[in-house]
């Protein structure tokens, strides 16, 4: 495990956000790699119920200033950063007045999914990926937590497939019982598709619901780890079919477990 450098990306993280079982692992787990002589870089989005000053959050002004195009819209991508206290790690936050100023997560006040979180999605996905590009960090795994950053293993091999700082870099997606019902916008294919990716790769989002979105995880990421206890049985069933490298819920939780396949696996 030693200097080997990972890359945690989640939509949910302690001690920024309440500790559900994704936010806890997205700080144990890059724990645990830096007690073992790892390297980590962590992403969240910058929510608006973040509290900046306590938490000690500055803007990255040579990380800033980029727009983003989402679905033929130009959309400004501002970098903020934190360190976990007692911690070595760095924290870093992708933000956007119009996607994460609001005070929720990912679901409003009535706990239905925002309306937006397909381009939510894609700004957090090309948001991570071109401020890595700007710190020159090349990570040799990329470790993806929650349904949330299902779109990074598709652009990372379509969309930047043609960047050599992700060359060698493996794809690990933690997969977690579903939080919410129904699908994502009708639209959400068609504006992954205006990034020019293949129609045959991005076909499940035409009915984006949760089953959609992991398997879309799944079919591009290099390795798997079923991160919930309760995993849908369709979705169990995928992950273990898919016969790539992996762990069940209960090896996820043993440390030594975890960091070996880390070092043996990727």
């Amino acid at each position: 495990m030693k200097d080997k450098r990972v890359l945690i990306i989640s939509s949910e993280v302690v001690p920024y956000l309440p500790q559900t079982e994704q936010a806890v692992n997205s700080f144990q787990i890059p724990k645990a790699i830096n007690e073992h002589g790892g390297q980590t870089r962590i992403f969240m989005p910058r929510y608006g119920l973040i509290n900046e000053r306590r938490h000690q959050l500055h803007e990255v002004i040579r990380l800033s200033g980029m727009n983003l195009v989402i679905n033929d819209m130009d959309m400004p991508l501002i970098i903020k950063v934190a360190s976990i206290p007692k911690e070595r790690m760095q924290v870093y936050f992708i933000d956007n007045e119009e996607y994460f100023k609001r005070r929720t997560i990912l679901h409003d006040e009535k706990g239905n999914c925002h309306q937006d979180n397909d381009e939510r999605m894609i700004f957090f996905t090309k948001g991570v990926v071109e401020t890595v590009k700007k710190l020159n960090w090349a990570p040799d795994i990329i470790h993806l937590h929650g349904w949330f950053t299902a779109l990074f293993p598709l652009y990372l091999k379509t969309y930047y497939g043609d960047e050599p700082l992700f060359a060698d870099s493996k794809i690990l997606s933690s997969i977690y019982e579903p939080d919410f019902e129904g699908t994502f916008s009708s639209d959400f294919e068609k504006k992954v598709a205006f990034d020019k990716i293949d129609s045959d790769s991005i076909k499940d989002l035409a009915t984006a619901n949760y089953e959609a979105l992991t398997k879309l995880a799944i079919e591009h990421s290099d390795g798997l780890i079923m991160a919930s206890e309760n995993l849908p049985e369709a979705v169990a069933k995928e992950i273990k079919g898919s016969k790539k490298p992996q762990l069940n819920f209960a090896e996820s939780k043993d440390e030594e477990v975890y960091i070996e396949f880390y070092s043996k696996k990727f």
